[in-house]
């Protein structure tokens, strides 16, 4: 079973933000070996969607995402740091995330589009959920992305 959090960084606590930064750190920084500035500044302004499953009997975040309001990443709102970690990958949970982030987004900034940027190898996963491609690939942090919108 899955316990989903949709919150703001305000109301996140402290251990659940810990294990936030440990599985971004995992996948985007050790995973993908891709040295970024994870502490961006946009954590505190944004919502976060996190997914936890107990696992061996401990409580643990298998998916994740941040929501951006508009005008701070993009002019319109953004979704980023999409992540699954190790243990949950393969099980569909990916989908589960954007499907429940979608709308969540969306009443959070009503009217308002979203623009993300993909790593451009997930250009057909987030097609399937109305992105649209936007700019040719470009480099970011070693990895090419794409902007897509929706």
């Amino acid at each position: 079973m899955i316990e989903w959090q949709w919150l703001a960084f305000d109301e996140i606590p402290r251990h659940d933000w810990y294990q936030v930064l440990l599985q971004r750190q995992q996948v985007f920084i050790l995973e993908q070996t891709c040295l970024y500035p994870d502490i961006d500044g946009c954590d505190p302004l944004c919502h976060h969607l996190m997914a936890w499953r107990e696992i061996d009997g401990v409580r643990t975040l298998v998916a994740y995402l941040r929501c951006i309001p508009p005008g701070i990443k993009f002019a319109e709102m953004s979704i980023g740091r999409v992540l699954t970690t190790q243990a949950a990958r393969g099980s569909g949970i990916g989908h589960t995330l954007l499907a429940k982030a979608l709308p969540l987004a969306e009443a959070l900034h009503p009217g308002q589009a979203i623009r993300i940027g993909a790593q451009a190898h997930l250009e057909k996963f987030y097609a399937t959920y109305g992105f649209r491609k936007v700019t040719e690939p470009y480099d970011e942090d070693g990895i090419l992305h794409i902007d897509m919108l929706r």
